[in-house]
């Protein structure tokens, strides 16, 4: 009786233990965990529940590692591992905790490791990990629509400089400082008090805010919305294609195997004879 294992099988089966319910479920809770244990460390607690926190915190970061060897274990193609951005960075996440914090020119560097160890919840969950990536990609076609936003904040500032200098010097005195202001009045952030001090010396100014409030605020925000929704729309479309490609395949995989078991069926039946 042959025992060897066939590597196939044992891939598929670590993809599945991987990809289960229970394993990312795990993981989430412990990554929940550690942003806790991140998270009660900045108070001031007794001794005892310190050491509770650092001996905790050894035992998260050992998971991580296990996981993250784990996973590489269960990839089929290692070398097309660490070309995942996802991947990539849960990695230098991990390894990264591995850093002893008793080592003082390193204890920052670690520290903000262990804060990033939060961000995994991201790289776990599918959902989040669809926006991120919608996100990134929406990014230079909001960038075109940043740069017009920068265009009318410069207009205006000029504008807001050359005739309202006179009212506030602290918040029109250049065009640096006119667009600081601006970023406040796009931001509703007591706009009011910015359009009445104006009005005083120049009753008609409410059509300056009014115009910049709406170009900033209503404009702008819902091109750069458009701009993530199509991505996202984009996104989605080509998961759900990239999800019936692999349906086909699975189909096309099963069918042949099934052809190959009647194959040896017809062989047998016909050695039998």
């Amino acid at each position: 009786m042959s025992m060897d294992m066939n590597p196939a099988s044992s891939f598929a089966q670590l993809k599945r233990i991987e990809s289960s319910k229970v394993f990312q479920t795990v993981v989430i809770a412990i990554i929940i965990l550690s942003a806790l244990t991140i998270g009660a460390k900045t108070y001031d607690l007794p001794p005892l529940v310190e050491q509770s926190l650092s001996v905790m915190d050894n035992a998260i970061t050992l998971f991580f590692l296990v996981e993250i060897l784990f996973r590489f274990a269960a990839c089929s193609t290692k070398r097309r591992f660490l070309m995942d951005g996802w991947n990539l960075f849960d990695t230098i996440v991990v390894i990264g905790s591995l850093i002893p914090l008793d080592n003082s020119e390193a204890v920052l560097l670690g520290r903000l490791l262990r804060v990033f160890r939060v961000l995994r919840l991201v790289s776990v969950v599918p959902e989040l990990r669809f926006l991120i990536n919608s996100l990134l990609k929406a990014i230079p076609r909001m960038g075109y629509i940043a740069l017009l936003m920068f265009i009318i904040f410069y207009i205006y500032a000029a504008m807001g400089s050359m005739f309202f200098a006179s009212v506030d010097e602290v918040l029109w005195g250049d065009v640096a400082i006119a667009m600081l202001t601006l970023f406040r009045v796009a931001t509703f952030e007591d706009w009011t008090d910015v359009m009445y001090a104006t009005m005083e010396d120049y009753p008609m100014s409410w059509l300056y805010y009014l115009t910049f409030i709406f170009l900033t605020a209503f404009v702008f925000l819902n091109m750069m919305i458009g701009a993530i929704l199509e991505v996202m729309s984009e996104e989605q479309n080509a998961r759900e294609a990239q999800k019936a490609h692999d349906e086909r395949d699975e189909i096309a995989r099963q069918l042949r195997a099934v052809q190959e078991q009647l194959q040896e069926l017809t062989k047998q039946i016909s050695d039998k004879r």
